[in-house]
Order: C-alpha cells, then structure tokens, then sequence
C-alpha cells in the first residue's frame, strides 16, 4: 500500500497543512454536552406512539444528567457518554381518559447497546391502572430507543467532521516491516492476485475492454446496521470523506462523491446485510461500471464486511483495491472509531 501523500491522486480531495496539530495527532477532545442535551430533548419530546388503547406521547423531561465527550488520538476519534434521563409521558385512552407517568433511563452509554438500555416505564402516584401503560412498555420504549439510538449516530455525524483532516504534510504511519505489517493486517484479507475474466466487457460506446476481478474482507467493530447507514447516508459519507457528496440511498439511486471522482448507482439493498452497486472512476472508460457488492455479516460484538468487485478495467485493479481499502475502510474506521 503506497504511503500517506503517495497514493492514487484520483483518491485523495484536497491536501491540508495549516495548523501545528495536523491530523489532531495529538491528543484533542470535544465537551458536546450542551449539543447532547439540546438533541436528547428534541428528539425525546417528539416521541408519540397510537394504539388501540389510545395514544402517548413524552411531553418533559425533568432529569437530563451526564456528559458527553469526542476525543481524538492519532486519527481515531472515540466517543464517550453517559446520560441518566427521567421523560413525562401523558396517555390519553380510547375513552378520552388522561393519565400521566414517567419513562427512566439509566445507563445510556458508549458502554451499551440500545438493546442493553435500562428502560423503566411507570403511572403516576395514584393514577388507576390503565392500558396505556402496557402501550408505553410494549411500543413507547421501542421508539425510545429508537430516537436515543438516532442522537448516537448524530453525535457521530455532527463532530467528527473536522476532528480529523487529512494531508500531505502531515505526520506520517510508521512503516513496519514485513512480518509486523502482516500480523497488524490479520483482520483485512485481500486476494493476492486479481482474477481476470475470461473475455473482454462491453461498455454503453460499444468498445470492449478487458476487466478484472477481486475480493476484499475487512472486519469493523460495530452492528451490521451502524455499517450499513454508515455507507448509504449522505451525511455519513461526507464525514468519512471529507468532502461534498450526493447519495440517494433508494435501489437505483444514484450517488456522486470524492469531487465527483467516483460515481454510481445502488442496484440492490437489503437492510443491514446486503449492498449492490454499480461503481466507476471518472476516468474509466466512458460509461463502464464495475460491479460491486458489500455483504454484511453479524459476528456478535462485530461485523465482518465481504466485498465481491467485478468488472474493474485491467491495469486499475490494484488503485481500485487500495482505494477502497484505504478511503473507504480506513477512513470509516478512523472516522467513526469502528
């Protein structure tokens, strides 16, 4: 893999040298406790729920306690936040009755999963029991979770933009020799030898060309779901590359992104599993697409990525590879901390 400054300029957006802590390569944090609680609140307060019973609906929220904090060590940004929170929610049942009760939250965390939240759900003092209530357990605390799940991919999305700039000038990674370089690289298999197809493709001009194939696994410390917003979001493409980008993250949507070096259409998507595309560089021949695809695989407290590339022009099989590899996979991990 080319050095840092070295690689395809096809890739790289913009080369930066302009503050003594290049890269945030010294320790640098954020306090985003004022942004949290602004967004917890907001979020919060819109959750509504409906059912037979009657409808919900948060209204306060008298207890807001923690902290949250993004800190930054040699590219890789790390989240840490700890919320205690207590909501209102009132009840209005089928009847036009009115009940009030409280939603508690204890251990929202960078330690936890929104499946691990503590959620306790309660009526009022005094307050008759009530459908409602079940209403609340059985649907308010999914959509809870839900919202308190979307402030964690916010919080993300909002800070990590600028926390890490990319140059040329900047500190370089140690070059380790060949036995180090491989034991650091157990989680990324890459196909040593690209495999050519038997015959030339055709592209949309008519002109046949002679393509390549290869495969890519690479193993992120997060959720399948986390991973697979993380490559179909606009504003999660834009943080971890640092620039402008248009995705329409529908089946034959289109995404445009890397100063326009990179363009392409999503064929197939199955939530948290699976991403087809069709993929190109600006200067590939005109009109002609790789095809990729991203298969997402649940591994417990990770997610391995398996990545399928087929059609890449011969002669730009190994830019492609080190690309994806390092603007894409690096980049999300160095991004996001996964």
């Amino acid at each position: 893999m080319a050095k840092w400054g070295e690689g395809d300029p096809r890739w790289i957006v913009e080369e930066r040298a302009d503050a003594t802590n290049v890269n945030n390569w010294h320790w640098t944090e954020r306090d985003v406790s004022s942004w949290s609680s602004e967004c917890l609140r907001q979020l919060l307060l819109s959750v509504r729920v409906e059912g037979a019973e009657g409808v919900c609906q948060l209204t306060d929220l008298p207890k807001l306690d923690g902290e949250a904090w993004i800190n930054n060590r040699k590219g890789k940004l790390i989240f840490l936040y700890e919320w205690q929170l207590r909501a209102s929610w009132l009840g209005t049942s089928s009847a036009g009755v009115k009940f009030r009760g409280t939603v508690d939250v204890f251990n929202l965390s960078d330690e936890n999963d929104m499946d691990d939240l503590d959620i306790s759900v309660s009526l009022g003092k005094d307050q008759p029991n009530t459908p409602l209530l079940d209403l609340m357990k059985r649907t308010g605390t999914k959509e809870i979770r839900r919202v308190l799940g979307d402030y964690v991919r916010q919080l993300k999305s909002e800070f990590s933009q600028g926390m890490i700039l990319p140059t040329a000038g900047g500190p370089k990674k140690p070059h380790p020799d060949a036995k180090k370089s491989q034991i650091q690289t157990t989680k990324t298999q890459i196909n040593p030898a690209p495999r050519c197809s038997s015959g030339p493709s055709p592209c949309s001009s008519g002109v046949r060309i002679s393509t390549c194939s290869f495969s890519l696994k690479e193993t992120f410390q997060t959720s399948p779901d986390e991973l697979y917003r993380t490559f179909i979001n606009q504003e999660f493409v834009q943080v971890f590359t640092r620039s402008a980008a248009l995705v329409d993250s529908r089946c034959g949507g289109r995404f445009q992104l890397l100063d326009g070096n990179v363009s392409g259409e999503f064929t197939q998507l199955v939530p948290d599993q699976r991403i087809e595309m069709r993929w190109r560089f600006r200067t590939w021949p005109s009109e002609h697409y790789a095809n990729i695809s991203l298969e997402l695989v649940d591994q417990g407290d990770e997610t391995e990525l398996r990545m399928e590339c087929r059609g890449v022009p011969v002669g730009e099989e190994e830019s492609t590879r080190e690309g994806w590899t390092r603007f894409y996979f690096q980049a999300i991990k160095q991004t996001f901390g996964y």
